[in-house]
């Protein structure tokens, strides 16, 4: 019997993605099969990638909330083009509630949940489905599925590199995902990981080679263990063997459960990790005990903010929070976040709760009044503790967020705001001002100041330290010596016999002096403000970060 020709592919949301899925399958059956794979993006021509898939028997796609709209209307095109061509769809948007996908005229098969096993048997009896469980089809106008529980041998990676297959230079510019372990112990019911939690490791060595073979291609490595640090000596023993071999522009990026990181964690990382190298993304998600027990989820926010503080000199950190959650009122959300912002991570992620196919939150949304769209990603849009209202102005705030912290623009305003004044009712009112005044996707880097400057004016116009942090912030933003769009630094003589009394090397950099009123370097150090006028002088090169000179009053005025 002739083998079918059969293409492994995706559409990943952006290009420095890359799917490490149809990898692993593309490694383990590329001997039983015509087998052939490529990625694609959101952002490719539909038709262009529909042209290509129609030359193979069978296309098979890896499928996620971020792409099955694509998926679909790609595979329309393909039959359009060859209705011969078979469409097998996998991935965790297709493994439940699979129900109206499969009646589409277009979708041919379906395998749910972990893909090894049935893709295997799919290609070595193809064309007889009989006896592959996790697969749908239709057959006769009438739709099989034999179900059953079963899990890959993860063993069975043992000695695989599924990133061989790749160009060694490719990798360097994408962010390349690597896989030690299977399951997650914990049951967070918002979260597709909690419905298997039975840990599976790979095997050690396996792993090494492969993370090795990553270090010397590529530049970004990110682990999709969904809690990474569960066992002590595994996360040692890899985390040895990274410093041992990686290359400096490499970045780690792990998922980590701050609350129960082991001392012997901790001590590792302050005493051999270099400050960059490893960041950590840990899921806060609530502060609000009631809440965390209502989907099932324990935290203990306390310790996690004892860790987060003793790696934080280390480790960038990204803090994630979700909106929506059970229990979580306007009130209870403005303590969660308050909390985790005073942390001051380099990026702290507002994600809106997602009613994910197959998660116990979906089960029993009406049980709490949720209201959600019906198409992906099935986020939020009401509920008994968050009106349609509230959650349209959060998504406000939290383009603020996006905009002035987390892309660095205000980082010394929003820290001040924070402590001395509600850093979320700032955000939410800078949030509605922009929203008023500018577009969100489409704006220029002097709307961004114009924004925040505008808007503190009008409202913190009493406040004379914000002001200065505005300054601070305008003024360290960019490389290059900016503009005085806003009037606050020294007129242009004041400034010159400030320069010529200090000595500064007028002919090598362009300086900024802006008049304060508290000790910055107290500042730095503590957060709270100490009031003593002097000046910031501000250096720049013209290519590096500029950099920041304080001199109190009594050294200016000093001959």
């Amino acid at each position: 019997m002739i083998k079918p020709s059969v293409l492994l592919t995706t559409l990943n949301a952006k290009y420095i993605h890359l799917n490490l899925a149809i990898r692993i399958l593309y490694d383990l059956n590329k001997d039983q099969s015509d087998l052939h794979w490529k990625e694609f993006t959101i952002k490719t021509d539909f038709d262009e990638i529909a042209q290509y898939c129609a030359q193979f028997d069978v296309v098979c796609f890896s499928c996620y909330i971020w792409n099955i709209t694509e998926t679909l209307a790609v595979t329309e095109r393909i039959k359009q083009i060859n209705p011969e061509t078979k469409i097998l769809l996998g991935g965790p948007e297709v493994s439940y509630e699979w129900q109206d996908i499969i009646q589409l005229h277009q979708v041919d098969f379906i395998i749910t949940g972990e893909g090894e096993i049935p893709f295997e048997k799919f290609l070595k009896n193809y064309p007889d489905f009989n006896d592959i469980n996790n697969l749908i089809y239709k057959e006769n106008g009438e739709v099989i599925y034999r179900e059953k529980t079963e899990q890959f041998d993860i063993k069975l990676l043992t000695d695989r590199n599924p990133y061989q297959y790749d160009k060694p230079e490719d990798l360097y510019n994408k962010v390349c995902y690597i896989e030690t372990s299977r399951g997650c112990p914990y049951k967070c019911e918002f979260c597709l990981a909690s419905l298997d939690n039975r840990m599976r490791y790979v095997d050690m060595d396996t792993i090494k080679s492969n993370l090795l073979y990553l270090m010397q291609h590529g530049r970004t490595i990110k682990f999709l263990d969904r809690t990474f640090n569960i066992k002590r000596e595994f996360t040692l023993e890899l985390f040895q063997f990274i410093l041992d071999n990686y290359r400096p522009e490499n970045v780690f990026q792990f998922e980590i459960t701050a609350d129960i990181v082991h001392p012997d964690i901790i001590k590792f990382v302050n005493e051999k990790v270099p400050p960059g190298l490893f960041r950590f993304e840990i899921g806060i998600q609530t502060v609000n005990q009631a809440s965390n027990l209502e989907v099932s989820r324990k935290q203990n926010f306390q310790k996690t903010s004892s860790i987060i503080k003793q790696l934080d000199e280390r480790i960038e950190m990204h803090l994630d929070l979700i909106v929506g959650l059970p229990l979580e009122y306007l009130a209870d959300l403005k303590f969660s976040f308050e909390s985790t912002f005073k942390l001051y991570p380099p990026e702290l992620q507002l994600g809106f709760l997602k009613f994910l196919k197959g998660t116990p939150v979906r089960e029993k949304y009406e049980q709490y009044g949720y209201v959600f769209d019906p198409n992906p990603p099935y986020q939020i849009i009401k509920s008994d503790f968050l009106s349609e209202r509230e959650l349209h102005d959060i998504t406000l705030m939290e383009n603020a967020l996006e905009i002035y912290w987390n892309k660095k623009r205000a980082i010394h305003t929003l820290k001040y705001v924070a402590e001395n004044h509600s850093i979320f009712d700032y955000l939410m009112e800078l949030g509605r001002h922009f929203d008023k005044n500018y577009i969100f996707h489409k704006h220029s880097l002097a709307d961004i100041f114009n924004g925040i400057y505008d808007f503190t004016k009008e409202n913190y116009s009493t406040d004379q330290y914000i002001k200065e942090f505005f300054a601070i912030d305008y003024y360290l933003y960019s490389k290059q010596r900016p503009q005085n769009l806003f009037g606050l630094e020294l007129e242009k003589g004041e400034s010159n016999r400030i320069i010529e009394r200090l000595r500064l090397n007028h002919q090598k950099y362009r300086f900024v002096i802006l008049d304060i009123s508290f000790d910055w370097d107290f500042w730095v150090e503590s957060n709270c403000i100490f009031p003593k006028k002097g000046q910031l002088i501000i250096r720049y090169d013209g290519q590096t970060a500029p950099v920041i000179q304080y001199q109190k009053e009594e050294l200016i005025m000093a001959d």
